[in-house]
């Protein structure tokens, strides 16, 4: 955490550009003047607002409640400043959160979605004070195939998970650090196998590779607990990817170096920026989570992740998000949530193209042994190994499937078709 003085901590969001402009109701100067420590400026920027009033700027005002909230917890005074925000947005929308910036998430996120025009500019500003090249994946009428209101800040900077680029591998007789019982993620293409164990990855969330013929980019989403080995060729170009800091439905949004375009990971498609409309998917490729010494029994020759990444964690098993696995809790507020499953629950996640996406519990593929689904008239076999790593085929040949934390998939698929117990 930054140590500063009062002043500064909250100066430290103000852009050095942005000024008052009371007369233009338009102009964006007016949120971040709530944030000066001239009552008077302050008190006319909410005058203003007021008078100009848009049902978006419930979001807008909540983003600034949430930097609040983080001023608070480093006990500086900010009381007297977020308390005309919370009476203007009570009096505004008939609601009654108080300073809680998550229940006016929400309360909006019920609503339908009408952003002020410049409200992704906003959020570019806002966010370019807590990392400068944040800012530059918002510019000015920036597109957007998403709810911006629900693109949050994950706590880190860009890069701020490093992810692993043409990282170190080992030979399997020489990864001594691992243990038969640790869970990796595999990878096997072209007569090539890597392991990419989770106590590793799970601090880097991703991983640029190159395996067979073919540039790899691995996504570790740990919030959404999905693995996705995606290629990171499209349309004709080659994509260098990295983690923006930024979540969407509480997974993951990665981005792009050459057009600083956002991306999902749970969907491959750019969803914010320059892509949005390109209409561009990335293809993706199987993987199995399973563990060390079965991988390592079926691939003898596999290559492993080293601990040798340039970077200084502790991987040891489990050591990485112990406490948010150990819970159905989330760390992230989400739009909604189906509870025909626990948040958590482990599910395989098949989609075949011209249908709607399969989610398949794990608990329910019998361990040793072929588990038979016909899915909008398709038949679908997916074996399962001793150690539970799942394959799936389609007409006796593999396709892509991964695994996903219920919430995760179905806040982003809502057509999911889900083979529950009761229809099993």
């Amino acid at each position: 955490m930054i140590q500063m003085n009062r002043r500064q901590a909250l100066s430290y969001f103000l852009p050095a550009a942005v000024s008052l402009h009371a007369a233009d109701e338009g102009d964006l100067a007016l949120f971040f003047q709530l944030l000066s420590f001239n009552r008077q400026e302050a008190a006319a920027a909410l005058v203003e607002i007021r008078r100009t009033w848009h049902p978006g700027y419930v979001p807008m005002l909540a983003e600034l409640l949430q930097l609040f909230a983080v001023a608070s917890r480093s006990r500086i005074g900010v009381e007297a400043t977020r308390a005309p925000i919370v009476s203007l947005l009570a009096e505004k929308t008939g609601q009654t959160f108080g300073d809680e910036p998550s229940q006016w998430y929400r309360w909006n996120w019920t609503r339908p979605y009408a952003p002020h025009p410049k409200y992704g500019e906003f959020k570019g500003l806002l966010y370019r004070n807590l990392d400068r090249r944040m800012g530059d994946f918002f510019p000015p009428e920036v597109d957007s195939r998403i709810r911006l209101d629900q693109v949050q800040w994950g706590g880190v900077m860009v890069n701020g998970i490093p992810p692993l680029v043409n990282p170190a591998m080992m030979a399997a007789k020489d990864a001594a650090y691992l243990k038969d019982s640790n869970v990796v993620f595999g990878v096997a293409r072209e007569g090539e196998a890597r392991a990419y164990p989770k106590r590793i990855l799970a601090w880097h969330e991703m991983a640029l590779d190159h395996i067979g013929s073919v540039d790899l980019t691995l996504v570790y989403c740990t919030l959404c607990g999905t693995v996705i080995p995606y290629r990171s060729e499209t349309g004709g170009r080659k994509f260098t990817f990295g983690t923006s800091g930024l979540l969407y439905e509480s997974s993951k949004l990665m981005f792009d170096e050459e057009t600083r375009s956002l991306w999902s990971t749970l969907q491959g498609q750019p969803v914010i920026g320059k892509l949005a409309r390109s209409g561009l998917q990335l293809e993706f490729e199987p993987v199995v989570t399973t563990t060390w010494g079965e991988w390592r029994g079926e691939h003898p020759e596999t290559m492993v992740l080293s601990t040798d990444t340039g970077h200084r964690r502790d991987y040891s098993e489990g050591a990485a998000y112990r406490a948010y696995f150990a819970t159905d809790e989330l760390m992230f507020d989400v739009s909604h949530r189906d509870t025909r499953l626990k948040n958590k629950e482990e599910i395989l996640a098949i989609r075949l193209a011209g249908k709607k996406p399969l989610a398949i519990p794990v608990r329910l593929l019998p361990r040793k042994g072929e588990f038979k689904v016909v899915h909008e008239g398709t038949e679908i076999v997916i074996h399962t190994s001793k150690q539970g790593a799942n394959r799936v085929y389609l007409n006796g040949r593999q396709i892509p499937a991964h695994r996903a934390f219920w919430f995760g998939w179905i806040t982003q698929y809502p057509d999911t078709v889900l083979l529950s117990p009761r229809r099993h």
